[in-house]
């Protein structure tokens, strides 16, 4: 019997010891899901958490799209960028505006996307905008083109009559008619005045230069001569070149523009398609090239630009479009957003102020 109550007594340590274990068990199951629960919980209630996460999320994204704009040619690479929740475009139509997460440029140069895309990139800050440019500029070392202006012994003369000759009555026009016709053979009575005589200077480029001068004294000669707008009575002495370049060299209306002080425009027309109508006829210019380049040097140097200004810029360099954003930015930067669908009117049809049609003049 001895054996037998001393069997009883090994079987009850290992009893206890089951219970024990099984315990411990259920006290660290327990104690693991509360601490999983509060873990939880404080993960509910903290929103820079769930802020990091998803921040760390759309930028895997956006490095997934700039991963895969790199791998496209040069010319479809200049036709897509990378812009995340794009106004303008969202839900059904932004699936067929994207591609493989690139958005479509041609979507973001007109419209209400580009409006968009400009509010964005502009924020009622012209100098942070200009900057945001021309620091993108500067990291690749890219110079943007400068013209300096050089006129040397610029002299404009006209013969005209003086006196009463020269007042515009019907007399003096049918005479001056048949003296044109005979001049060859008879003398004239014309004198020769000069409204320049002489003048040397330079126009430095990124310079503000300001002309003063009494009335009647040949600033508004002066201005055209620079720019070759003279008319072709007028007898043009001297040089006057841009970067060593003459006029018979370039097209200077790409250069150089003469705003003149009278405002002539179709009254009919809105503000906005009088600018649209002047881009279109100056084209892009040399932006694309440059933008080109650009987009290769940052390419080679491993550079990710800012996104919006790379929209933006690419927006800019598409041709062929009615409207554009660069009409959007110089409407904004006029001050003339305000009445951009209103008509320039004249005399006879009501539109924008005196001051609105100067700056439209301008733009």
């Amino acid at each position: 019997m001895e054996p037998s109550s001393t069997a009883g007594l090994q079987l009850g340590p290992l009893s206890g010891s089951r219970r024990s274990a099984s315990a411990a068990s259920w006290g660290s199951r327990r104690s693991g899901s509360i601490s999983h629960s509060l873990r939880q919980q404080a993960g509910a209630d903290d929103p820079f958490g769930r802020a990091a996460s998803r921040q760390g999320h759309e930028d895997d994204e956006e490095n997934l799209r700039w991963a895969a704009l790199e791998k496209l040619p040069t010319y479809d690479r200049m036709r897509r960028a990378v812009l995340s929740n794009h106004a303008g475009v969202d839900g059904a139509d932004g699936a067929a505006h994207e591609l493989q997460g690139l958005v479509d440029i041609n979507q973001l140069a007109s419209g209400e996307a580009g409006r968009a895309l400009l509010e964005r990139v502009f924020q009622d800050d012209s100098e942070r905008f200009l900057r945001r440019l021309r620091d993108r500029v500067d990291r690749v070392g890219i110079e943007l083109p400068a013209i300096e202006v050089r006129y040397q012994g610029l002299s404009v003369e006209v013969d005209a009559f003086v006196g009463s000759r020269a007042l515009p009555t019907l007399w003096n026009s049918a005479t001056n008619f048949l003296q044109g016709l005979v001049g060859r053979l008879a003398s004239s009575n014309k004198r020769t005045i000069n409204i320049l005589q002489n003048v040397n200077g330079i126009i430095k480029p990124s310079r503000m230069t300001l002309l003063l001068g009494p009335p009647s004294s040949g600033k508004s000669t002066f201005m055209r001569a620079l720019t070759g707008k003279l008319d072709k009575a007028l007898k043009v002495s001297g040089s006057i070149t841009y970067c060593g370049h003459t006029f018979e060299e370039f097209y200077p209306e790409r250069t150089s523009a003469y705003v003149s002080q009278y405002d002539l425009h179709n009254a009919e027309m809105t503000v906005r398609e009088t600018l649209d109508f002047s881009r279109r006829c100056l084209g892009v210019g040399a932006r694309y090239d440059m933008l080109a380049e650009l987009a290769v040097r940052e390419r080679e140097a491993g550079i990710k630009p800012d996104p919006e200004i790379d929209a933006y810029m690419k927006a800019t360099a598409v041709q062929g479009q009615e409207s554009n954003i660069v009409t959007d930015l110089t409407l904004k930067v006029l001050g003339l957003d305000i009445c951009a669908d209103m008509p320039i009117g004249d005399e006879m049809i009501r539109g924008v102020s005196g001051g609105q049609r100067k700056r439209v003049t301008t733009g």
